[in-house]
């Protein structure tokens, strides 16, 4: 559950840095492929509220709108198999992944992330009926988990031989940044899996970088926001399960205003239900544009390079909830060195730098490869289009620019799966970082992303242990 500290075992068998390195496996257009799906909302009762989350505290669920769920996807090629799992929730910190794998033997990977929907349950901690008050329900948790568990057993079992397409579109018109400067990842991409007996399409995963929040602050019904319309789109045309992945995100990426209209010629705005379904629907005639763009693509073998990395939690917010509880977790001394997991300490008597224990991954499956970012993160650490010359007044404008994903990875087929394993909050780029008065852009206020990053270092050590992953990746048999 959230709140137990990790075990020793786990400590045991998922070490500081872990890389598998694989049998190799020849490779073949065909790969096993499956799909399940479980249905993980949370029931609403007046003994039992449901504290929802993404804004701010006391917010009660009233009633379910749609169906909150998790998606996962099994794949074998014949000697290995992984999972990636996806649940409609704001996050899942790093001990609830660690509960989760524990449940699976017998799989050689297991990524498990959130779609970061501000329109579900409370799984962090942060958003409870006061700000000193958790909103996490451990009998949620344990069915949050068990969720999981059971998406992926039912996914293994129904996999079937398939053939494997991939394919991209993107659209600036359906994002909206909200922090300057002005960056997008606008890029859908999708994996389309045709069973190779019959031709049928066997399943669809889709990467989309945009926030789950077309519902906004108001909303006191539980829903997938937008991604449930996105899914409905997908699944009439296709009649297949699809799992939706919520990418690049950070920066700030939200649905945009006045782009969706309805029969009525009119736009309507966040907060209501036809905006959610109409943008989720055109998000979703994006992924039919990326599927029918699709090329088939090779998945097999199967590399998996994970490295364990502590990082130094700075934000005051995050210290403050750590202290009151609110955020369960274990902490641990920063040693300067992100490699270097030490044991757990007692926050309250800890003295120096603290940090939490999290997870950067990559998955090589043939020439795809799989991003496992455990957060927030922003465009520029996708593209590297940072700004030049550095913006005036940010509070680190000598810092080294972190190598942006699209050259550390080797490929031009990827996904990237954020909030994947954990949810660290937003990944900003250290040279943009701007906390501390007077503020970038001759704002007289600092920018919103800092309040919910853990801090200025959190993008160079995730950067530079996903390079690591890489190579390890591209050293192994």
């Amino acid at each position: 559950m959230l709140v137990s500290k990790l075990p020793s075992r786990w400590l045991i068998l998922f070490s500081a840095t872990v890389t598998l390195c694989l049998l190799p496996v020849a490779p073949t257009l065909a790969v096993d492929a499956g799909f399940g799906v479980v249905d993980i909302t949370p029931a609403i009762s007046a003994d039992t509220p449901v504290w929802m989350a993404g804004y701010g505290q006391n917010r009660k669920a009233m009633g379910v709108h749609d169906p909150l769920y998790a998606r996962a996807v099994v794949l074998r090629d014949g000697q290995q198999k992984v999972a990636i799992v996806v649940a409609d929730v704001v996050g899942i910190f790093y001990p609830a992944v660690l509960e989760i794998r524990q449940q699976l033997p017998g799989f050689n990977y297991v990524m498990v992330a959130a779609s970061h929907n501000h329109e579900g349950p409370d799984t962090m901690g942060l958003w409870g009926p006061s700000p000193f008050k958790s909103g996490v329900d451990p009998a949620y948790m344990k069915q949050l988990v068990d969720g999981c568990v059971q998406a992926v057993r039912d996914a293994d079992a129904a996999a079937v031989a398939c053939k494997a397409s991939y394919g991209t579109a993107q659209s600036e018109v359906l994002l909206r940044d909200s922090r300057l400067p002005t960056v997008y990842d606008p890029v859908l991409r999708a994996v389309q899996f045709t069973n190779a007996k019959d031709g049928s399409v066997a399943g669809i995963v889709i990467q989309w970088n945009c926030h789950p929040e077309a519902m906004g602050p108001q909303n006191q019904q539980l829903t997938a926001d937008f991604l449930y319309a996105t899914i409905e789109r997908l699944m009439d045309k296709h009649h297949c399960p699809v799992v939706a992945i919520t990418g690049t995100v950070g920066g700030l990426m939200a649905p945009p205003r006045n782009v969706v209209k309805n029969d009525k010629g009119e736009f309507p705005g966040e907060g209501d239900f036809e905006y959610c379904r109409l943008y989720g629907e055109a998000v979703g005639d994006l992924a039919l544009q990326a599927i029918q763009a699709a090329k088939p693509i090779v998945l097999t073998p199967f590399k998996v390079a994970a490295h364990q990395v502590a990082l130094p939690m700075d934000n005051p917010v995050y210290k403050l909830g750590a202290t009151l509880g609110l955020i369960r977790r274990d902490i641990q001394l920063f040693t300067d060195d992100f490699r270097d997991i030490g044991e757990p300490v007692d926050f309250a008597r800890a003295k120096g730098t603290v940090a939490i224990v999290s997870e950067v991954a990559c998955l090589q499956l043939g020439s795809l490869h799989v991003a496992g970012i455990p957060g927030e993160i922003y465009p520029e650490l996708i593209y590297g289009q940072y700004q030049e010359p550095v913006e005036p007044n940010v509070d680190f404008p000598d810092a080294n620019l972190e190598k942006p994903l699209v050259k550390i990875l080797p490929s031009k087929e990827f996904l990237i799966v954020g909030l994947a394993n954990d949810e660290v909050g937003y990944i900003i780029p250290k040279r943009q970082w701007d906390d501390l008065p007077p503020f970038a852009y001759q704002r007289t206020s600092k920018q919103y992303g800092e309040v919910n990053s853990i801090g200025p270092e959190t993008a160079p050590i995730i950067m530079q242990a996903m390079e690591e992953c890489v190579q390890e990746l591209s050293k192994s048999k």
